[in-house]
């Protein structure tokens, strides 16, 4: 699976064809006509699959030899089919397939020099100017008139109406037929230097329509064996590949463990839509079922509610079999996990009671009664209900009947109530009994354990350790090894439905040298043993560029986008060349009059505010940062879109070190609650006013605007670096009229907390993640530089794997290894311009020619979702 993901509308499912498009660069084309296996492509037919590679190149995309052979044989009407249809797939990820009018139809170069002067005049209109008399402006006759719908008076001598795309006074979008409107008067200049983004994909032939279903079935196995929590894009491509490859009366495709739970309980319920496939689906379903959080969860997706249970839902009713199937599965359980796992989950477990009714069916499912009497602390009396519940309490060891309600001795109270009294001889049994639970409060532990204590701690994390998902040791691992220095800040980010980084001041003490190197090296160790037993390779390449990037987290609450870029990910921006912010939005029935604002904000080296971009100073220094111009509506179907260009030369030179990009909602409204709204980047070669103001070609980056939050944080950039950094983050506002320079030190705290955060090393990079990986799997790792030179490492007689992974990257090489002349059959890779043998892995930030008919294509997720627990 690729890590570039294509999107359509803020919420909406994209369908297969452009699924597979993103997942794997693969374009399906329907049977050629008979007579095409025989005939020569037509001089028309090669003239429209060049128009089509024009128009692909325009959009930074490329057809490989096999695909544009695959089109010569297909009739004119299936040609234009394919390609109108594979366009509008690529304008939807791009964004393309919107109007970018901005308010100035000239920017940068129209946009008001003095944005307090530009504000007057608006507002001297305003209050000053009456129909039929002179321009209050300038004193023309005749040249003020109402705009269409606002009747705003604008005098058309003062504003131009070639370059406004709005109304000049209040911003908000008029009737396209209003005659204020010219834009026929002004042509954008053509550009004449456009390098291709360093997205460029080479898209392959997949096959004929019926190989989709093929390939979808090996997407969906790929996201089922996903360990952690799925993207919001991965979930919903999960439900595409399902209805695509998935089978509800032969269930052969369907693993026996799915190890996500959010994604297991996607999966149950879309096995439970058809009532007429209950018998042969029901029992697959409460044999999947290991938790009751299991139950919990596929209650929720089967009411339309979240997977992951961050917000309340709202439980339908459930059929007779379902219910009682779903008492099965919960009578099946261990009585004092189930019990625990309700604790977790309280109210909700309560509503869903209602549905399941399981003191109905006390006597059949003994155990399913006892947990929820338990869990509602029913009062025991002389009823049937109760002399079932003590009987079933009998066989519990850890449950008492012996006061008038059901009780249970929970694991975590007893953990809970430890670790309060600092009772390291107590808790660390208990927590052995649940090592992801161990690694998650080691810190904790070893903050309260003596030197004795320690060792012990860390004895049990030696035999945890092999049980652990793969995602719990890497975040242990990165918090872990920055402990021997006292920190400045904690960042958390606490669990939810939007990305949502909390800072705080670290009071904790440093831990013992000795006990952090002891417990990287438990952590280090585990992850290389499974590395090494994935498949042997002779020769892996590894990209340095990679070091920038960050092992996934907090999957749950990432944002749709172009290049699934990990949050906290550090890349180079292109030397000489203009960034070009961009923010779309479209209005819904329901959001009113919406007004987003794109805004960006600068701090110097010590993160102090020294200027800010937005609709209250539409420049920065000169023409180091220009706005577009701030539109307050966006009705449908044009929508409203905003540009921030930024040169990073003159940011430099007026002593901007950092900028933070945002955008808020001015008036309140939630971005879910938007028909449309998505932003992203341009990396420009164009100077000025030249080229189309949005050029698809150009975008870099374009991610959705979702979720319940009106303030989005979406990256940082390293002006003096001349790096990006993908934060990914929502910001917590309240109220109206946002903007920018009043949210400045806030955004101070948050840039600074997450710089320090992702190069502290407290987040475990994709360059590490992959170092260990090719260390473990391989005899011969080829390191590609920035520069393009190559270092090889070969593993030596007698030289362990951890002494290996600890070589590779330093001075300490081998003789040169030539890539041209060698079978590369594992590679980690910056862009997937590397030749790779037939049948090799390979993850690619940017696939580029990489072809997923021949080579295994992996996203940062599946590097980490490999090294799964044996």
């Amino acid at each position: 699976m690729t890590t570039t993901t294509i999107t359509t509308t803020t919420g909406a499912r994209r369908g297969l064809a452009a699924v597979l498009l993103s997942r794997r660069g693969s374009v399906y084309l329907n049977s050629p006509s008979p007579a095409a296996h025989t005939s020569t492509p037509t001089v028309d037919s090669l003239a429209g699959i060049s128009l089509l590679e024009a128009d692909l190149i325009e959009r930074g995309f490329l057809l490989s030899a096999d695909l544009r052979q695959a089109l010569s044989g297909r009739t004119e009407d299936q040609l234009v089919t394919a390609g109108h249809d594979l366009l509008a797939d690529i304008d939807a990820a791009l964004g393309a397939d919107r109007d970018h009018t901005p308010l100035f139809r000239r920017f940068p170069d129209s946009t008001p020099a003095d944005t307090l002067a530009f504000y007057v005049d608006r507002v001297l209109t305003v209050l000053l100017q009456k129909a039929e008399q002179p321009c209050v402006l300038c004193g023309s006759n005749d040249t003020v008139h109402p705009v269409a719908p606002c009747a705003h008076l604008v005098c058309t001598s003062c504003f131009d109406g070639a370059d406004f795309s709005a109304c000049p006074i209040c911003h908000r979008r008029i009737d396209v037929d209003d005659p204020f409107l010219r834009p026929q008067n002004y042509r954008p200049t053509a550009g004449t230097r456009r390098a291709l983004p360093d997205r460029l994909r080479v898209l392959t032939y997949g096959g004929a329509l019926t190989d989709r279903t093929t390939d979808a079935k090996t997407e969906l196995t790929g996201l089922l064996a996903r360990t952690g929590a799925l993207s919001p894009q991965d979930t919903d491509d999960l439900s595409t590949l399902l209805d695509a490859a998935g089978d509800r009366s032969d269930l052969a495709w369907l693993p026996e463990s799915i190890p996500g739970r959010a994604t297991k309980a996607l999966v149950l319920a879309w096995l439970l839509e058809e009532p007429d496939h209950h018998q042969v689906v029901l029992p697959a379903v409460i044999s999947r079922i290991t938790t009751a959080t299991d139950v919990l969860r596929l209650a929720a997706v089967r009411s339309g509610g979240d997977a992951g249970l961050l917000t309340p839902t709202r439980f339908t009713a459930l059929s007779r079999p379902l219910r009682r199937a779903m008492l099965q599965a919960l009578d099946g359980l261990d009585v004092t996990l189930a019990a625990e796992d309700m604790r977790r989950h309280e109210q909700a477990w309560k509503h869903l009671a209602e549905r399941l009714h399981p003191f109905e069916h006390a006597t059949r499912y003994p155990n399913a009664a006892l947990t929820f009497a338990a869990l509602r602390k029913t009062t025991l009396t002389d009823d049937a209900l109760s002399h079932t519940l003590r009987t079933t309490a009998r066989r519990v060891p850890t449950a008492s009947t012996n006061r008038p309600k059901v009780a249970l001795a929970l694991w975590s109270t007893q953990v809970e109530t430890a670790l309060a009294e600092a009772d390291v001889r107590r808790a660390l049994p208990l927590l052995a009994q649940r090592p992801g639970e161990l690694l998650r409060r080691l810190d904790h532990m070893l903050r309260l354990a003596d030197s004795d204590h320690a060792a012990r701690v860390l004895d049990a994390l030696e035999q945890a350790v092999p049980q652990v998902a793969p995602g719990v040791i890497l975040s242990a691992l990165g918090e872990i090894r920055t402990r021997s220095r006292k920190g400045a800040e904690r960042v958390f980010f606490p669990k939810g439905g939007n990305a949502k980084a909390h800072i705080i001041s670290d009071q904790r003490a440093p831990l013992a040298g000795t006990v952090v190197d002891r417990a990287v090296a438990i952590l280090t160790g585990e992850i290389l043993r499974r590395a090494g037993r994935l498949a042997p390779v002779d020769t892996a390449v590894l990209d340095a560029g990679l070091d920038g990037l960050m092992v996934p987290f907090a999957e749950r609450t990432a944002s749709r986008a172009l290049v699934t870029l990990p949050r906290g990910s550090e890349l180079p921006l292109p030397d000489g060349r203009t960034v070009r912010l961009f923010l779309h939005w479209m209005e819904s029935t329901g959001s009113g009059r919406t007004d987003l604002d794109l805004s960006a904000a600068m701090f110097n080296d010590s993160w102090e505010h020294v200027g800010t971009c937005d609709y209250t100073r539409l420049r920065f220094a000169g023409t180091a940062a220009v706005h577009s111009g701030d539109l307050t509506s966006a009705p449908a179907p044009q929508g409203a879109s905003e540009f921030v260009d930024l040169d990073l030369d003159k940011l430099a030179a007026a002593g901007v070190r950092y900028l933070v990009a945002v955008v808020f909602s001015f008036n309140n409204v939630a971005f879910d609650d938007l028909a449309d709204a998505f932003a992203g980047f341009m990396a420009r070669d164009e100077d000025g006013n030249t080229g189309a103001v949005f050029d698809p070609r150009q975008v870099e980056q374009r991610f959705d605007l979702t979720g319940q939050s009106r303030a989005s944080v979406p990256l940082l950039i390293d002006v003096k670096g001349r790096t990006m950094r993908w934060l990914d983050v929502v910001k917590g506002v309240t109220g109206t009229n946002h903007a920018v320079h009043r949210h400045a030190n806030d955004l101070a705290t948050l840039g600074e907390g997450l710089t320090g955060l992702f190069t502290s090393g407290a987040r475990v990079g994709l360059g590490e993640l992959a170092t260990w990986q090719a260390a473990g799997r391989a005899r011969t790792v080829v390191v590609r530089h920035l520069d393009g030179s190559t270092t090889t490492y070969r593993r030596r007689p007698q030289e362990t794997t951890e002494t290996f992974a600890t070589r590779i990257g330093t001075p300490n090489a081998d003789d040169a290894l030539n890539l041209d002349a060698t079978d590369v059959h594992l590679a980690y890779l910056v862009r997937g311009d590397l030749a790779l043998a037939d049948g090799g892995e390979a993850y690619a930030l940017y696939p580029a020619g990489l072809d997923a008919r021949n080579v295994h294509l992996l996203g940062a997720s599946d590097l980490v979702a490999t090294l799964t627990p044996q």
